[in-house]
C-alpha cells in the first residue's frame, strides 16, 4: 500500500492501520488537540457525514453482584457486547440484557471471554486454536440462543479482554475465532481491534469485519492497545478522550504513546460501561459527534 494513499477498509489482504513518525512529542500534540477541538460546544460540522456504531460491553452482573449502568446506558449506544458467562453474566443476566437490548433497538453482539471470572477474563492463559474456537462458538451460541428467543438476531461477536489481545496477534488463535464466526452462520459480524492480525484473518475467512477503537485507551506504536498495566493506559480526561475519538473517526488517525501518528479506519468506538462516569462521558459524546455531523448507528 503506497504510504500516501487513505487506508481503505474492505481491502481483505491489507489491515488498515498504518504507523508514522511524529515530528512532535506527546504533550505537545495532545495540547494541540485541545486546541484544535476545544470545548464540545466548539466543535464546528464537517460537510460530509460520517457514521460510526458504539458499542458497550454489557450484561457482566453475576448472581447477586452487580455491574455496570446497563439501564442507563443502554439508550445511549447503537450495539451491545453481552458477556457470556465465563469471564461475567450468567444465564438470568444474559436474557435480562438481550431483552433490554431489544427493547431500544440496540444491535446484539456476544461478547465471549476466557474462563477467569475472578480476573475478569483480563488475564492471560495459554489456549490452543482449538480451545480457542470451542470458547467462541459455545459463548457465542448462548447469546444468539436467548436473541432469538426475544426475537432478535445475533449481529455481531467481538472477543473480550485478555482474549482480544491475544488474538490480535496470534494468528492460530485469531484464524480459530474468525472461523467459529463464519460456522455461526446468518451474516453475524466479527469486531476486530483495527490493523490487527485479526482482522487480517478474519477478513480472509470472508466475514463482515467492523474494525474497532477505544474511546477511553491509548495505544502503542504498533497499533495494539497499551497494556492496563501501565499507568497511562486509559484517557481519563474527558477533553482529551473526545478529541482522541474525533481525530479517530473523523480525520482516520490516532495518537500513539510515544506521539507517533497511527493511520486507523474506524468502524465501531467501544465505550467502557463499568465506570462510574460512564453514562455523563457518553452524553457529551454523542453531542460533540452529533456537532461534528457524525451519525451513529450500527452497521
Amino acid at each position: 500500500m503506497n504510504q500516501s494513499e487513505p487506508c481503505l477498509r474492505n481491502e481483505p489482504s491489507e489491515p488498515c492501520l498504518r504507523n508514522e513518525p511524529s515530528l512532535h512529542d506527546n504533550g505537545k500534540i495532545q495540547q494541540a488537540e485541545r486546541l484544535k477541538y476545544g470545548s464540545q460546544a466548539e466543535i464546528q460540522p464537517d460537510q460530509a457525514q460520517v457514521r460510526i456504531d458504539l458499542n458497550a460491553d454489557m450484561g457482566e452482573s453475576f448472581g447477586a453482584w452487580t455491574m455496570g449502568q446497563d439501564e442507563a446506558l443502554m439508550p445511549l449506544i447503537s450495539s451491545a457486547n453481552i458477556a457470556c458467562g465465563f469471564h461475567a453474566g450468567d444465564p438470568s443476566t444474559i436474557r435480562a440484557t438481550v431483552k433490554l437490548a431489544a427493547k431500544h433497538g440496540v444491535a446484539i453482539g456476544a461478547h465471549p471471554g476466557l474462563p477467569d471470572l475472578q480476573g475478569f477474563g483480563r488475564r492471560t492463559m495459554s489456549l490452543s486454536p482449538d480451545e480457542a474456537y470451542e470458547l467462541m462458538l459455545y459463548q457465542a451460541g448462548a447469546v444468539r440462543a436467548f436473541a432469538e428467543a426475544a426475537g432478535a438476531r445475533l449481529h455481531h461477536v467481538k472477543a473480550h479482554g485478555a482474549l482480544y489481545n491475544m488474538a490480535a496477534k496470534d494468528v492460530g488463535l485469531s484464524r480459530a475465532m474468525a472461523q467459529a464466526v463464519k460456522d455461526l452462520g446468518d451474516q453475524v459480524q466479527m469486531y476486530v481491534l483495527a490493523g490487527s492480525v485479526m482482522e487480517r484473518e478474519a477478513r480472509d475467512a470472508g466475514l463482515d469485519v467492523r474494525c474497532e477503537v477505544f474511546a477511553d485507551r491509548r495505544y502503542m506504536p504498533d497499533g495494539t492497545l497499551t497494556p492496563r498495566s501501565r499507568s497511562d493506559a486509559l484517557i481519563t480526561d474527558e477533553s482529551e478522550s473526545v478529541a482522541h475519538v474525533l481525530r479517530m473517526v473523523k480525520e482516520g488517525h490516532l495518537i500513539a504513546v510515544d506521539g507517533s501518528r497511527v493511520d486507523v479506519v474506524a468502524d465501531s468506538l467501544c465505550i467502557h460501561g463499568d465506570k462510574a462516569t460512564a453514562v455523563p462521558f457518553v452524553k457529551a459524546l454523542r453531542i460533540a459527534l452529533k456537532q461534528a455531523n457524525v451519525e451513529v448507528r450500527a452497521h
